[in-house]
């Protein structure tokens, strides 16, 4: 059957998204590798935020096993909601198929930056459109559907009748609403409509007949 609640946690504000949102429409380079950025004062505090949350569900609802991206910043945030919630430490595994979206080639570079350096691949990324477009050496949305839809595979006998916490990113739980309705990939821009999925926000499903139904998604009552 698999799990009977998957609850995906988005890590708290990290020093790029800081600092991205700092350059606004200025060029950026940012030089910092993807998996080593950690968390702003924000995000920590966002992350105690979402411990507390925890500590407030009822017993049949809080999580019994953690799935966790590599990404340090994902790292950060479940360390932080495990002390601020205060519970006996769960089993965790970090597993790289819950890594951020690749940019390949681009992921040094803001919009503005790709747009002075790139302007080939700028064009290409219009064209071809947010869901579709695959960086160089770099990872499209539908890449990153194969490997949730592998995660999860994973997840039906791992987890089979337990309650999972993800902690991961924008793009992974973004997708992850995709791949749990069974959505064909062709239909993948209709994730624009939920998008952007917010730092430390929480999205939840629960089995109902045998099947993952959505109860809240990107809420942040908590914060």
């Amino acid at each position: 059957m698999g799990p009977v609640r998957i609850v995906a946690v988005r890590h708290g504000e990290s020093e790029a998204n800081l600092a991205y949102r700092q350059a606004g429409t200025d060029p950026l380079v940012y030089e910092r590798g993807d998996d080593e950025v950690t968390l702003t004062e924000l995000g920590r505090e966002q992350a105690a935020a979402f411990g507390g949350l925890l500590a407030a569900l009822p017993a049949d609802e809080a999580p019994e096993l953690v799935w966790c991206s590599p990404y340090l910043r994902a790292l950060d945030t479940w360390a932080i909601a495990q002390r601020s919630w205060g519970a006996d430490p769960l089993p965790v595994t970090v597993d790289e198929r819950l890594r951020d979206r690749g940019w390949g080639l681009l992921s040094a570079y803001n919009e503005a930056a790709i747009a002075q350096r790139f302007p080939h691949e700028l064009e290409r990324w219009r064209a071809e459109g947010e869901y579709r477009y695959r960086p160089p050496r770099g990872e499209s949305f539908g890449d990153v559907a194969v490997r949730l839809r592998d995660l999860l595979t994973d997840l039906r006998e791992r987890a089979d009748g337990r309650r999972v916490l993800i902690v991961a990113h924008d793009a992974v739980v973004l997708v992850l609403r995709h791949v749990i309705a069974d959505t064909p990939d062709a239909d993948l821009a209709a994730l624009e409509e939920f998008a952007p999925i917010l730092n430390a926000s929480v999205s939840t499903w629960h089995t109902v007949a045998g099947r993952l139904r959505l109860l809240h998604f990107n809420a942040i009552h908590h914060l």
